[in-house]
């Protein structure tokens, strides 16, 4: 089971590298979740994803770099950071914890604790 959450959170977050928003929706069930340390509480994952495709937009490419992973029977704690390469020529790094909840399989729940770096300039 926690080799299939491992693929599972691998391929939700490539959908979101290469902005398949649909097929990430897909991953996750009808009533899924996220919540963000923004202060605007838990949003449906429709949502989320609508708002992820606005800030994907100014994104030339996005790599997620995994630190360190942590499993139960249905969840999935991580370490990661975001790198963004934009469409200015501006590079960024999120730096983030995140929390997926599965349920029959799909992600029923996503928690993410983000930390934005300052913004650094191209080499």
């Amino acid at each position: 089971m926690r080799q299939d959450l491992n693929a599972k959170v691998n391929l939700f977050l490539q959908c979101l590298e290469t902005c398949d928003f649909s097929r990430a929706r897909a991953l996750c069930t009808d009533r899924a979740t996220v919540w963000q340390n923004d202060g605007n509480g838990a949003q449906g994952i429709g949502e989320s994803l609508e708002q992820f495709k606005v800030f994907a937009a100014d994104v030339k490419s996005l790599q997620y770099d995994v630190i360190r992973r942590f499993h139960s029977s249905n969840e999935v704690f991580q370490q990661h950071v975001l790198h963004l390469n934009m469409v200015g020529g501006s590079f960024e790094e999120v730096h983030a914890v995140v929390y997926f909840r599965f349920e029959d399989d799909l992600i029923e729940r996503i928690e993410e604790c983000i930390y934005t770096m300052p913004k650094a300039k191209a080499p």
